[in-house]
């Protein structure tokens, strides 16, 4: 799968809500019903980060939600890659790009959503054959403003924005012309998920899914 064909696979992801929820796991119990009251709220795009030790049994857990589609967040190396697409992931996340990393998903067939901070950053994973990729960090590296700015001269290149984004600043990215859709780990806080409380993250995850772009 080519950078071409993996940014195609990522738009529609993309295209699918205004917020990607970045989820972090930490009991695998959680897994289906989380994915479950996320897509009953809109919003069907669920990124796992592989910081836990049960991330990849939870992408398992998720991968045959019905209205879902699963991937894997904080891919490092090409064992990540490996590891995600066995356990069923549809697409993958990274906070950067190595050549190494951009060769795995190639060999996995597996849609990357890289990461790139810097104008140069972006203009190399554009030069790959990437057009869709992930600002990372988004409020560290100068929020909406800066992606603005990067936009202007490379407006080939749509973003999904994620780091520092919530609620309140949601529609600041979701605005520009150049973004796709906005990460966010907002709607499955962590006290929510650990007490099990899946109707206030279905509520949560309908607040995001409303928000206009």
């Amino acid at each position: 799968m080519t950078p071409a064909e993996q940014s195609k696979a990522a738009r529609k992801i993309c295209e699918l809500a205004p917020i990607v929820p970045v989820i972090v796991v930490r009991d695998v119990a959680h897994a289906a019903p989380l994915a479950k009251a996320l897509i009953a709220g809109g919003l069907p795009a669920l990124e796992v980060t592989l910081r836990t030790p049960c991330a990849l049994d939870a992408i398992r857990a998720m991968a045959d939600i019905e209205g879902g589609v699963v991937g894997a967040g904080t891919l490092l190396t090409p064992a990540d890659v490996k590891a995600a697409k066995a356990a069923g992931a549809k697409f993958g996340v990274s906070p950067g790009a190595t050549e190494r990393l951009v060769k795995a998903c190639e060999d996995e067939g597996l849609p990357l959503l890289p990461g790139a901070a810097t104008a140069s950053e972006v203009m190399k994973l554009y030069e790959m054959g990437y057009d869709v990729l992930k600002f990372f960090p988004a409020e560290a590296s100068g929020g909406a403003p800066a992606l603005k700015a990067i936009g202007a001269p490379i407006p080939q290149v749509s973003f999904c924005p994620t780091g520092g984004v919530s609620l309140k600043n949601a529609n600041d990215y979701l605005s520009l012309p150049n973004v796709l859709c906005a990460g966010g780990s907002w709607v499955a806080p962590d006290n929510l998920v650990q007490s099990g409380n899946w109707a206030g993250i279905k509520a949560l995850a309908a607040e995001a899914a409303a928000l206009p772009r």
